[in-house]
């Protein structure tokens, strides 16, 4: 009979430090002859990613690996279905419990669901903890009158009654000489990206290492630039400057690498005393951002959709194939966007406002796409593609809910000249242009033809002509807009519908929002 074994499951939560659900494992070894397993299982659901995620996710698993080696034990990375796997596992290891971090997104919840059944009928025990959020979301929803809170203001206010997030716990020091793994097959090994099928020719510069300790060290690094930290406005950031001018903490949240109540604390004791910017803008309320659009994603139906989603405006978008593949491929003509793209495909992160601005180009202000295809876009190219912040913040840009001042579009010339007036960003992303004078670097198309060819780069030949007129269709498409949400007003009777308090009352954000 093989020693019973307790299997501590990590999805999402890659990381040793606060895991309440790896302790609960821990805990449940200790006096005992269990074993634990760490699990990570590459689930075929995960394949429709790019391929600089995929490596930040095997980085952050060799990272993971790496630390629990160092404790005693490893990670068992298993490729499968994880019914199937867990159905074979249950079985073949004599597992007697299971432990893992709760997620709120719908697949996660009917994959959990069916796991625990599962675990049921095998006689397996789960314990399951809330690690991935700063708070157990059911505590907002329910101390909101099990109601969703639809405004930023409004859940700030709900959180304020619920108090401070709980701490953030150590990482575990060791694991007991009785409870280290037997199993050191390396068929279990972390897999390398070639294993994986990837073309990794698409791959680009490798500027964001994966992984918790990654994680922390740059955590560290933001810390200790105190008043950096209280300054630190998001709205005042750059979205085109040549280095990220935010802490790029955020693909390191998604996956995490690094805790959410460990940033927040940590946020709290600089800012404790001293005079400080505040939500919306400020770092602490970047975390608030996400937890807000986790809360939304929890518990709103179909919010990855326009289709059955209760608070979505249901706009009449276009298809419009060959305007959706210019935009994924920057070949949009303009090359602010173009150049965004670019960083974006090649990198895997961009900044927040130039996701603002390629977002409301792609829908409401240019192409009149759905933003569903957008959403589809980033998840597969963004580091940290998060499904509840993606679908959200795809709504807000799109003025389909949550924001709704959708007369406020997007410069795709303008904007990127604010903070970036020579073009520099534009010159480095899409060098075909990086000899084009300073005056048509942001509109090519209306260089001289001389000017052109001493740029060595022709319009509608060496780069595209754009694809729209900008100063036409964003009018055009505004009418389409207010058409829109007169309907939406109206009802399906043709009569008056009242606003509910919550749509109503605007975001503070708005006011942060600078004349674009």
């Amino acid at each position: 009979m093989t020693k019973p074994v307790v299997i501590h499951w990590f999805r999402k939560g890659l990381r040793l430090h606060d895991n309440p659900a790896l302790l609960a494992a821990l805990q449940s070894t200790k006096g005992s002859h269990y074993e634990l397993r760490p699990v990570f299982i590459l689930d075929p659901w995960f394949t429709s990613t790019g391929p600089n995620r995929w490596r930040f996710l095997i980085q952050s698993l060799k990272d993971l690996d790496s630390s629990l080696k160092l404790l005693g034990s490893r990670l068992f990375v298993i490729k499968g279905k994880p019914a199937e796997t867990f159905k074979e596992l249950f079985k073949e290891w004599n597992v007697k419990k299971l432990t893992f971090e709760i997620d709120t997104e719908p697949y996660s919840k009917e994959r959990d669901l069916l796991i625990k059944t599962l675990a049921e009928e095998s006689s397996v025990e789960v314990i399951t903890k809330v690690s991935h959020t700063l708070y157990d979301l059911e505590k907002i929803y329910n101390a909101n009158g099990k109601t969703t809170p639809l405004t930023y203001q409004k859940f700030l206010s709900v959180t304020a009654k619920v108090g401070s997030p709980d701490d953030s716990h150590p990482a575990p020091e060791k694991i007991p000489d009785g409870c280290k793994t037997s199993l050191l097959s390396s068929k279990y090994d972390v897999p390398e990206l070639e294993d994986l099928g990837l073309d990794l020719k698409e791959l680009g510069s490798n500027l964001f290492l994966g992984g918790e300790t990654e994680a922390l060290a740059r955590l560290e690094i933001y810390m200790k630039k105190q008043d950096w930290v209280c300054k630190f406005s998001k709205p005042d950031t750059s979205p085109n400057s040549l280095e990220p001018s935010t802490t790029v903490l955020s693909p390191y949240l998604r996956f995490g690498c690094l805790s959410p109540r460990l940033f927040y604390h940590r946020l709290q004791s600089i800012l404790r005393g001293r005079k400080h910017t505040d939500p919306p803008t400020s770092l602490l309320g970047q975390l608030m951002w996400r937890e807000f659009y986790y809360t939304a994603g929890a518990y709103i139906p179909n919010f990855d959709k326009m289709e059955g989603n209760p608070i979505c405006k249901q706009i009449p978008w276009e298809s419009k194939p060959e305007h959706l593949k210019a935009w994924t491929e920057a070949k949009t003509g303009f090359p602010f966007i173009d150049a965004i793209m670019t960083q974006l495909k090649t990198e895997g992160w961009i900044h927040h406002l130039a996701r603002h601005a390629v977002a409301c180009f792609l829908t409401r202000g240019d192409l009149w796409v759905s933003w569903e295809h957008g959403q589809k876009v980033f998840e597969e190219l963004l580091l940290d593609a998060d499904w509840s912040l993606n679908a959200g913040n795809w709504m807000w840009l799109s003025a389909s809910a949550f924001f709704h001042q959708y007369f406020r579009v997007y410069s795709p010339v303008a904007f990127g000249k604010k903070t970036d007036k020579h073009g520099d960003y534009i010159k480095k992303y899409l060098p075909m242009l990086k000899k084009y004078p300073t005056e048509y670097i942001y509109e090519p198309w209306k260089a001289p033809l001389s000017v052109q060819k001493a740029a060595n780069c022709i319009i509608g030949k060496d780069y595209p002509k754009p694809i729209v007129q900008h100063e036409v269709i964003s009018k055009e498409n505004m009418a389409k807009m207010k058409m829109a949400y007169q309907k939406k007003e109206e009802g399906s009777d043709g009569n008056k519908r009242k606003k509910t308090k919550q749509e109503s009352s605007p975001t503070k954000i708005t006011k942060f929002m600078k004349k674009k």
